[in-house]
């Protein structure tokens, strides 16, 4: 009660605040404004009865159900960030304009992707349409014609680009990440109708499991926490140097090294990897090539199953990405030779190269556990379902991951603006 209320009176705060709450309600008006000639309750009965559709319904926020001009979510814009992060990496020129530009390389970066996530909209568009319909969708959407097609992927593509421009917006306000908590309005908006249908076919045999559920959940929260606080101290002293007439330096600090450096963008990403294939091979499901056919028919059953390889595909593309985000937040080459400029270094390691390396082995032995966290959470609705033969709620761990995390950064946000608030007075 005590940081609400200094967040009351902290004028520019409070602003920020209002602001990014009508922003999120935004992009919830966006995933209520259904392209015309659409049964949209057709649909949404359509969904409750397909787990893979349903999961892909709850990140793009419930626009899909309502077969909305957002019913792409920020998918395309996370699938053109994966791309650009892969290709900043593989490209010279693109590792260069990022590392030796800043941060105008970065925004240069950041414009590359924009301009990515038109294309991958309407593809993404075209191909999830096609998905419903061969998921049974067909009676419900109908038969497009060529100028029908044309203006649902424009008012989509509008939409996707509208959320995104929304969640960069937000992202400039300082109260979290703005991407993240688009998709964390997209679950919470959820609960309400799901606690809904609870009410409505409660049944008091199902109560032990019910209770196991809740249990669960709170242990992963708690998990979530634990995990998400979690950090190992790296000790770094900054060595006496004389800096015009005044002697610097000499103190001892610590370099905070996370074990879940990278939050939710793992989920994010692997989410988002594992549903573009299913959308891509629409494209090619009535190909004249029997192989191309049948391998596109395959990708989309795949998909759509969710059986055991599709978990075990999962987990280790969620360690993989865990491992790869890490490594692009936290880059110990830049991060050794920052230390070193400041004359800052490592007790017991030499500065330079040896620093570097003994960075990678700390952040590659913490990221392990890490990683391992987030991919058994992201299986952990597979394991519950097997184990029980019931099925938990669709976004399950990785739903809870994202809502727990998104918030607990939020906080931390807010506080390090209240704090320099203080120090501004």
């Amino acid at each position: 009660m005590n940081k609400l209320s200094l967040i009351w009176k902290t004028k520019d705060l409070r602003k920020k605040i209002f602001m990014v709450l009508i922003l999120l309600l935004m992009t919830r008006v966006l995933a209520h404004i259904p392209i015309p000639g659409i049964s949209v309750e057709g649909l949404r009965s359509f969904f409750e009865g397909n787990q893979f559709l349903s999961l892909l319904n709850i990140f793009s926020g419930g626009g899909l159900s309502n077969f909305s001009i957002a019913l792409l979510g920020v998918g395309p814009y996370i699938t053109a960030s994966i791309i650009m992060q892969l290709l900043t990496m593989i490209i010279p020129a693109l590792k260069e304009l990022q590392k030796e530009n800043g941060e105008a390389g970065r925004q240069k970066i950041n414009q590359y992707t924009r301009f990515l996530t038109i294309p991958l909209a309407i593809l993404s568009g075209f191909g999830t349409i096609r998905l419903l319909q061969s998921q049974g969708g067909a009676e419900l959407l109908g038969v497009f014609s060529p100028f029908q097609w044309f203006l649902t992927l424009l008012a989509v593509t509008a939409g996707t680009m509208l959320v995104m421009w929304i969640g960069e917006i937000i992202s400039e306000y300082g109260i979290g990440n703005g991407i993240s908590l688009v998709i964390f309005a997209g679950i919470v908006a959820q609960i309400p109708t799901s606690i809904g249908s609870f009410i409505e076919l409660y049944d008091p045999s199902q109560l032990p499991t019910l209770i196991g559920f809740a249990i669960a959940g709170l242990l992963v929260i708690i998990g979530v926490v634990l995990v998400t606080e979690a950090q190992r101290n790296v000790p770094v002293t900054y060595a006496k140097r004389m800096q015009g007439d005044r002697q610097v330096g000499g103190v001892s600090s610590h370099l905070p090294l996370r074990l879940n450096q990278a939050g939710v963008i793992p989920i994010i990403f692997a989410i988002s990897l594992l549903l573009f294939p299913a959308i891509i091979a629409q494209f090619f499901v009535n190909a004249k090539t029997p192989l191309v056919a049948e391998w596109a028919q395959k990708a989309i059953e795949f998909t759509n199953n969710q059986g055991i390889w599709y978990g075990v595909a999962y987990f280790v593309l969620v360690v993989m990405f865990t491992f790869f985000y890490t490594n692009i937040v936290i880059n110990p080459d830049e991060v050794s030779e920052n230390m070193q400029r400041s004359g800052g270094f490592v007790p017991g390691i030499r500065p330079g190269r040896m620093t570097a390396d003994y960075l990678y082995k700390v952040l590659n032995r913490i990221t392990l556990p890490g990683s391992l966290f987030l991919g058994l959470i992201a299986v952990l609705p597979f394991i519950v379902q097997s184990w029980t033969g019931t099925q938990a709620m669709t976004f399950g761990g990785a739903g809870l991951l994202i809502v727990v995390a998104v918030v607990i950064e939020s906080i931390k946000q807010v506080e390090a603006q209240l704090t320099m608030h203080d120090y501004q007075k």
